[in-house]
């Protein structure tokens, strides 16, 4: 198999998989506990929890639907068992069928509650799992790859040696005709400008520059000015002295490629190329909106060593330096330290970053699948107020 050969997992909504995942998914905190036990030791199913119990008027409903529904729906999900409490709880499953994905609903209220849905909902996930075991990969475009850059954990080497490494990756990726999607838009703070310079069009300059700014105006309400500042005790350990230094490095992960727009929160791109996505700088919330906009892999590095993964996508973890990878060697997939220690370039580590996204699309594991890695958070805009 040559290095441009994917393989993976044609859906019926059109987009492509690379994992063949049977998802249940509980619609509402109270079904967490169901959720998980349907999916326990069952190859290849697996099951994600979450503290939101719809009430009906919260601000961020909409936000919290797109999101589960969005996840659901990604393309690695051969089939999502939505477990809601009563029927009155099909809101999500409706929306994940809308995309053309599949799905099946159950409601606890209709089996007795939490043992008899455990027992009716393994029955029902173990036959969603038979039946995604017997699709097979085809031959996949490129094109239709979308990664997922993070960063998370970073000292004063991230955008040095893995950032920049990874936007060399991204770029290639860009240039065949895929996506990716580069997020956390606390930590473009002070980079927009180069960001919008780098737009396809004034509209997507505008764009880039509302969304940075408008985060940034939220966080001046609440009286904290960042700029010149860096709030995050992790990245002050690693070196990184203000917001917008870290922002400089952060922003190498996209690139050099024109920016082809920007998307909200768990949003899929519109089109090819590199996207800006609307995210907090939260590793798991922002890797949990990704995922739910349409990227089947992502790549993070860390300088730290931070070990997120994704229930229903790989992440490939890359250090930033030697003494985190050789520490946490488990935990991580590549070094990008090496090219500091002499025994890489930035072209040759941009290059293996590529070689290792084919990889992991075509199949092979990585770190945070291996150890079983199954994060996810839901990103608010606000909090409902007790009566």
């Amino acid at each position: 198999m040559s290095s441009l050969e994917l393989t993976g997992w044609r859906r019926k909504s059109g987009w492509w998989g690379i994992r063949n995942h049977v998802l249940v998914l509980p619609t509402n905190a109270a079904a967490d506990l169901a959720a998980g036990r349907i999916a326990e030791g069952m190859a290849g199913v697996r099951a994600v929890a979450h503290q939101w119990e719809d009430a009906g008027d919260d601000r961020d409903r909409e936000r919290i639907l797109r999101t589960l529904a969005g996840f659901s729906s990604n393309p690695n999900v051969a089939v999502a068992l939505v477990l809601g409490i009563t029927q009155d709880d099909r809101e999500i499953a409706e929306r994940i069928a809308a995309t053309g994905a599949a799905v099946e609903f159950m409601a606890m209220a209709d089996h007795r509650g939490t043992n008899g849905s455990v027992e009716a909902g393994r029955r029902v996930a173990s036959g969603l799992a038979d039946r995604a075991a017997a699709l097979e990969r085809e031959p996949m475009p490129i094109s239709d790859l979308i990664l997922g850059l993070e960063c998370g954990g970073s000292d004063a080497l991230s955008g040095i040696t893995a950032n920049p490494a990874l936007g060399i990756a991204s770029d290639r990726l860009v240039e065949l005709g895929g996506t990716s999607v580069l997020a956390e838009t606390s930590e473009l703070i002070g980079a927009e400008h180069l960001l919008a310079a780098r737009a396809v069009s004034p509209e997507v300059a505008r764009r880039v520059i509302e969304v940075v700014h408008a985060f940034e105006l939220a966080i001046l309400e609440l009286g904290v000015d960042i700029r010149g500042a860096q709030p995050a005790p992790g990245n002050i350990e690693g070196g990184l002295t203000t917001i917008e230094e870290k922002s400089l490095g952060a922003a190498k992960k996209g690139g050099d490629a024109p920016v082809s727009g920007v998307t909200d929160f768990a949003i899929r791109p519109a089109t090819k190329g590199l996207y800006i996505m609307d995210t907090p700088g939260h590793d798991i919330e922002q890797m949990t909106g990704m995922v739910a906009g349409g990227c089947q892999i992502a790549v993070f590095t860390t300088g730290r060593g931070t070990p997120t993964g994704c229930a229903i996508a790989p992440v490939i973890k890359v250090a930033t330096n030697t003494a985190i990878f050789n520490r946490m060697r488990l935990d991580l997939d590549l070094n990008a330290g090496a090219i500091l220690d002499g025994d890489e370039t930035l072209p040759s580590m941009g290059a293996r970053i590529f070689d290792e996204i084919v990889r992991v699309v075509n199949g092979g594991l990585t770190s945070s699948e291996r150890r079983g890695n199954h994060e996810f958070a839901i990103s608010r805009t606000s909090y409902p107020v007790p009566a």
